[in-house]
């Protein structure tokens, strides 16, 4: 094969099969030296999360050379900051290191088409070990692998806004998007977990249901975005108060969930109530929650039965005033 045709096998290898981003831009480079004779090569990419032009891979190069190579680019009138922001081509670049070794000869800018606009993703810059005459075919060589490059940028960057939208949409559909606590959906599955965890263990699972107390005055007197506030200092404090072993979710309108497995739920519910009671006034008015507490297996074999035993708990407990914790009875054996 020719110089012109393994540079395209590796090429094409490098996006099909490179994964790493950083890889298959490494072998790009090694590939476009390896047909035209580059000593030196740098592939640069524009972040659209970050400012200026960050060094993706490099070649022939010390790791020194590269950050000063990157630190010198991001100067506004550097040939390769120029070939970013104006997207064209240059085979005949006057740029030196602080040491006077040539660190560019040829700029391309990689660029791809969406919606019909170009948009620039990043440069490749090579440099030779002597005044180099580039053959058309060369420029043609490196005009490819630029192109190859920004694919590779381009997929790379559809693949992980591919995976940021599938976490996203994975956390919507387990979380209440208000609070940000899970919702009723992971509350059933992680308390039937719990349950069937401590039937195996001969261990202990409590459910806390918290009101917040008084919530509905507040839509009515203050608005509901004064109530969405509450909720969301009521469910800062859940969330801070819990241990890592705990799950809370938002239950309703103006109720959360607590799960505790272990001995400890009634100390956790106690820490949740002093939390609350620390809060600062919010919209004027202190705030405060009633918590109703059942454990497993003594107040409910399930998580029907130890729900329903928490609602009687924190019934109890809204008539013996706001901020009261009270706990199911122990059930007779």
């Amino acid at each position: 094969m020719d110089r012109s045709t393994d540079t395209l096998v590796a090429s094409a290898a490098a996006l099909a099969h490179g994964g790493d981003l950083d890889q298959t831009l490494s072998t790009l480079l090694g590939a476009a030296a390896g047909a035209t004779g580059a000593a030196r090569g740098a592939a640069f990419l524009q972040d659209p999360d970050r400012p200026g032009l960050q060094l993706g891979a490099s070649l022939g190069m010390s790791p020194e050379a590269d950050r000063a190579f990157e630190a010198a680019v991001n100067e506004e009138s550097h040939p390769v900051a120029v070939a970013a922001r104006e997207l064209t081509a240059s085979f005949e670049v006057p740029a030196a290191s602080p040491d006077g070794t040539k660190l560019v000869d040829a700029l391309l800018p990689l660029v791809v088409r969406h919606g019909g606009v170009d948009m620039g993703v990043g440069v490749l810059a090579f440099a030779w070990p002597a005044p180099h005459s580039l053959e058309e075919a060369d420029r043609a060589i490196l005009q490819a692998v630029a192109d190859l490059a920004a694919v590779a940028v381009d997929l790379a960057r559809l693949g992980s806004l591919a995976a940021e939208r599938s976490e996203w949409f994975e956390r919507m559909a387990h979380t209440d998007p208000l609070t940000g606590l899970a919702n009723t959906r992971t509350l059933g599955r992680v308390l039937e977990l719990e349950l069937a965890r401590a039937a195996r263990q001969g261990g202990e699972v409590s459910v806390a249901l918290i009101d917040v107390d008084g919530l509905t005055e507040v839509n009515v007197t203050a608005g509901h975005e004064a109530g969405d506030d509450v909720l969301r200092a009521v469910a800062t404090v859940l969330a801070e108060s819990v241990r890592l072993v705990d799950t809370v979710a938002r239950y309703g309108g103006d109720e959360f969930v607590l799960i505790a497995p272990g001995a400890a739920g009634m100390t956790v519910a106690q820490r949740v109530l002093d939390g609350v009671a620390a809060l600062a006034e919010q919209h004027g008015r202190r705030i405060s929650v009633s918590v109703g507490l059942a454990r497993f297996p003594s107040d409910g074999a399930s998580s029907e039965e130890l729900l329903a035993s928490a609602s009687a708990a924190l019934l109890a407990a809204r008539g013996e005033g706001p901020g009261t914790l009270a706990a199911a009875p122990l059930q007779a054996s």
